[in-house]
């Protein structure tokens, strides 16, 4: 049985990995030989300068989701390299780090910073991250997506992925472009724009005003986004998008996708990446499936 997927230069074991932001830093978690089986850790967002991240309450409870605007807390470029990433190393897992510029600079910066270190896997670019108090993001429009995927392209020496914000009108149309610009993979989707009202204040419940979707509320959407980009784009797609079960991922794998991201669903059970693992080997053998390519976007085959 082959799982093996491949985005780029980089080679995964298997194509189960966890969205930026959802499977945190913590050490408790570091010493579980289990986690070792996971194809990829996507780690939270890096940023050059370190963040505080907005003002709390930064999560809500939705039906079926939770709205958050964490805000990119983090301890800049320099403090994850020298405080986070040698325990990060030591998992044994492949690496996928998140990094946000708030400038072109600050992207071809963090790069070459990443570029310098061993132990990386590649580079996800997050382009769609909804809660930076922004009015228009990178990944809304494709001339942007495309401007900072080959400025990255062409100084990294990792694989780069585009990371896509659902909140356009078209999906295809930015996946493409990022194609177009060079990137080894994109992932989608982030989380949809959203707002929690409390009605007996009178106000947002989220400190910073709204957030982002995330949870199962979102997975019918997201798959669809996901078979829409695969119809467009020729190269891996790492879909996410309310994953709590493995028939949840292989929706999105007969869809188009070579890998999947569990997100939400580790806050509520963190071995949902493993039980989905699990899930994946056992469909594959029990429909006598030997490469896991074999169903990738054998929906439209």
């Amino acid at each position: 049985m082959n799982l093996t997927v491949k985005i780029g230069k980089a080679e995964f074991a298997n194509p189960v990995t966890v969205a930026s932001g959802t499977f945190g830093c913590a050490q408790r978690y570091y010493n579980l030989d289990e986690i070792k089986g996971l194809g990829a850790i996507t780690l939270k967002t890096v940023t050059l300068h370190a963040r505080q991240g907005n003002p709390p309450p930064r999560i809500v409870e939705t039906p079926s989701g939770m709205v958050n605007a964490i805000g990119i807390e983090n301890p800049g470029a320099d403090g994850f390299i020298e405080q986070k990433l040698p325990s990060l190393r030591e998992i044994g897992v492949p690496l996928i780090i998140s990094i946000l510029g708030h400038t072109d600079k600050e992207f071809e910066i963090l790069t070459e910073k990443f570029n310098a270190l061993e132990g990386i896997h590649a580079l996800e670019l997050n382009l769609s991250c909804p809660n930076l108090g922004k009015k228009t993001l990178v990944a809304q429009d494709p001339k942007s997506t495309s401007r900072v995927v080959k400025l990255v392209k062409k100084a990294s020496r990792l694989p780069v992925i585009a990371k896509l914000s659902p909140n356009v009108t078209d999906i295809s149309v930015i996946a493409r472009a990022a194609q177009d610009a060079g990137a080894d993979a994109v992932s989608l989707v982030n989380t949809f724009a959203a707002l929690v009202i409390d009605v007996k204040r009178k106000r947002p419940v989220l400190g910073n005003s709204s957030g982002g979707l995330s949870g199962p509320a979102i997975r019918p959407i997201a798959v669809y986004m996901v078979d829409r980009a695969a119809q467009a784009v020729s190269i891996p797609i790492i879909a996410m998008g309310g994953i709590m079960t493995a028939e949840d991922a292989l929706q999105f794998i007969l869809a188009g996708a070579s890998m999947v991201a569990v997100g939400t669903a580790n806050f509520i059970n963190p071995r949902a990446p493993l039980e989905i693992l699990a899930g994946i080997k056992k469909y594959m053998k029990e429909n006598k499936l030997h490469d896991i390519q074999e169903i990738v976007g054998s929906v439209r085959a």
